[in-house]
């Protein structure tokens, strides 16, 4: 009965102490905030895919799609403290919607690296600071509207003809 008594004892002693251990051990370490240094470098990061309306004399003619990349210096992005790919692509979608031109459902002539300079440029102004290293393309489209109208005909299904009724066996029950 002693020997039970001990025993029992003993692993109070050691919870105690184990939990008194932990504790003085978590308390005595830093929590990673402190004097960290990240290691410098280009990190790239991709924008969400920009799907941009072309307006031509009042009506939607069609869609610029691009898939850009910006870099910048991984260090200045850790200490930045909130994404810049919203800010980027912000920018990117006004730089297409103002200066894309679209004539007779092609994509004219693009002067690709004013446009990508104005982007970095003013992505940066809105970031105040020199984030945005350099923009890259990664894909650039242009879809006609009447092309998309056929290729969502295509993707439906007919309609049912007038004189023909729904069968009501075929429906599903739960």
């Amino acid at each position: 009965m002693i020997r039970l008594i001990f025993i029992g004892l003993w692993v109070c002693v050691v919870t105690v102490l184990s939990i008194y251990g932990t504790a003085y051990w978590a308390a005595g370490s830093t929590d990673g905030k402190g004097d960290v240094t990240f290691a410098s470098g280009p990190e790239y990061r991709r924008l969400p895919t920009i799907n941009v309306p072309m307006i031509i004399e009042g009506s939607v003619r069609g869609y610029v799609i691009a898939k850009l990349i910006f870099t910048a210096d991984s260090g200045q992005l850790q200490r930045l403290g909130i994404d810049p790919t919203t800010f980027v692509t912000s920018v990117a979608f006004n730089e297409f919607y103002q200066n894309g031109r679209v004539d007779t459902g092609k994509l004219s002539k693009y002067n690709f690296k004013e446009m990508l300079d104005n982007i970095k440029k003013a992505s940066n102004e809105k970031l105040n600071g020199e984030i945005v290293q350099d923009v890259l393309i990664d894909s650039i489209n242009y879809i006609d509207k009447n092309d998309m109208r056929k290729m969502a005909d295509i993707a439906a299904p007919p309609p049912p003809e007038k004189g023909e009724k729904a069968d009501k066996s075929s429906k599903a029950t739960h």
